[in-house]
């Protein structure tokens, strides 16, 4: 095609994948047409692609592993039916509201163990901004530090296990899903951690993003310690079952998803708050949810067909190899691509388009770990820059979710209230790249 050698055709695909992604074509398809176009380019015919089309399909969804997906979503659209979420933020008010910046602390800890129960960052922040934003503004905080704050406690959702993207990238990089779950425990209450003491510090450096609200908390009645203790009771006997299940190898990731959904469902139910009229509502969502994503999964595993004609991923693992520069400053520059992506992608596509040219690109590059050390520390790496991507401006997509919310708070007030939270997931990635045990560590304990 137009002279162009196998790698021309490869980047000049991936480019116009690209620009089809600024003009708002959505990704799926876009992956699925520059992926037939592409093999066709390659191959010089319509037959190997139609080949091929006729067995990836089936080859695709057949997989065990991917049932995993559309049970984590059953589980979050129950946990959000069923007001646990709501039961989390009162948990947390009750043990961090009294500090100074509490109510927002209390949003962050939520939208933590929110998150260990839905797996998606759009729904974690989506459910909790409904839930802790009007309390914020109640107790009189600025409307950059709500905002700020909600958009970044949504990103934990995709890091605290179980995360769906996790359960992607382990089927991509071919990696054990539990082993990765355990990977990102300590990662994930870091960047719980770390967001806590952002606020510390932001509240203190700016007190009167706090308004009036130190006193009104400090005189505030909260519900009684047995009230708030069954109120979350569903939430943490489902995630020790879940999680400690699958790390006790009582059960798969993907039995241990069900076993969520089911005890989910039925946690919602005894609430009252899932009922006929709702869970139709939950079984929809979930089916279109599942449906969106499977079309990402069939898209980008036909471009990454495309791919493996082209060569591309191979080229360009031997092309780093020959280079005579540090592998930490090839990994600087991966994840500085992840960080400008997530300015337009959501965290599933940017895992699915990337993932098959840059993680055999960096595997083989000498990090002082073995393979599958290297690919869970990767892609935890990966999946904390995926998350930075979401809150950073000006195309964040958990500041456009929060700021839908508050529709009376101009994105510039939001941009700003994000900035102390981006600063301490910088800061979390440099930790993470250079103490590579604090990913790993925890993993050779345990397996």
């Amino acid at each position: 095609m137009m002279g162009l050698n196998n790698i021309e055709l490869a980047a000049t695909f991936f480019a116009l994948l690209l620009f089809l992604i600024f003009m708002r074509i959505p990704i799926g398809l876009s992956m699925l047409v520059c992926g037939l176009v592409g093999s066709w380019a390659i191959n010089g015919s319509w037959l190997p692609v139609m080949s091929q089309m006729k067995t990836l399909v089936y080859e695709q969804f057949s997989s065990y592993s991917l049932s995993i997906v559309p049970l984590f979503l059953l589980m979050g659209q129950f946990a959000t039916r069923g007001g646990m979420s709501a039961a989390l933020f009162r948990a947390a008010e009750a043990s961090l509201g009294r500090l100074k910046g509490g109510v927002a602390m209390a949003a962050i800890g939520a939208c933590a163990a929110f998150g260990a129960i839905c797996g998606s960052s759009l729904a974690t922040a989506a459910t909790m901004g409904q839930v802790a934003l009007p309390e914020m503004k109640k107790y009189g905080y600025s409307d950059d530090l709500a905002t700020g704050a909600l958009a970044a406690g949504g990103t934990l959702g995709i890091l605290i296990p179980p995360s769906i993207v996790l359960v992607i990238y382990a089927i991509l990089a071919e990696q054990n899903i539990a082993k990765l779950f355990v990977a990102a425990l300590v990662p994930g209450l870091l960047a719980s951690l770390g967001y806590i003491l952002a606020i510390a510090v932001y509240v203190r450096l700016k007190p009167q993003t706090l308004g009036d609200s130190e006193g009104r908390v400090q005189g505030e009645t909260v519900s009684s310690g047995k009230d708030i203790f069954f109120g979350v009771l569903p939430v943490l006997a489902i995630f020790t079952v879940v999680i400690g299940g699958i790390y006790q190898g009582w059960f798969t990731p993907t039995e241990g998803a069900a076993v969520g959904a089911a005890g989910t469902g039925l946690a919602a139910f005894a609430s009252g708050g899932l009922r006929w009229p709702s869970f139709k509502g939950a079984l929809l969502e979930t089916a279109t949810s599942t449906g969106m994503i499977f079309f990402i999964i069939l898209g980008a595993a036909v471009f990454n067909t495309f791919l493996g004609f082209s060569q591309l991923p191979q080229t360009a693992a031997a092309w780093v190899t020959s280079l005579e520069i540090s592998p930490y400053l090839v990994l600087a520059a991966v994840l500085v691509c992840y960080l400008l992506f997530g300015c337009v992608m959501d965290s599933l596509s940017m895992i699915l388009l990337t993932i098959p040219i840059f993680f055999p690109m960096m595997a083989a590059l000498d990090f002082g770990l073995n393979p599958e050390e290297f690919a869970l520390w990767f892609g935890i790496l990966v999946l904390i820059v995926v998350e930075v991507g979401l809150i950073t401006p000006p195309v964040g997509m958990n500041l456009f979710v929060i700021n839908s919310m508050a529709r009376n708070v101009p994105m510039g007030t939001t941009y700003r209230g994000v900035l102390p939270f981006i600063t301490t997931d910088l800061i979390r990635v440099l930790v993470l790249v250079t103490f590579p045990f604090l990913t790993v560590g925890l993993v050779r304990l345990m397996f």
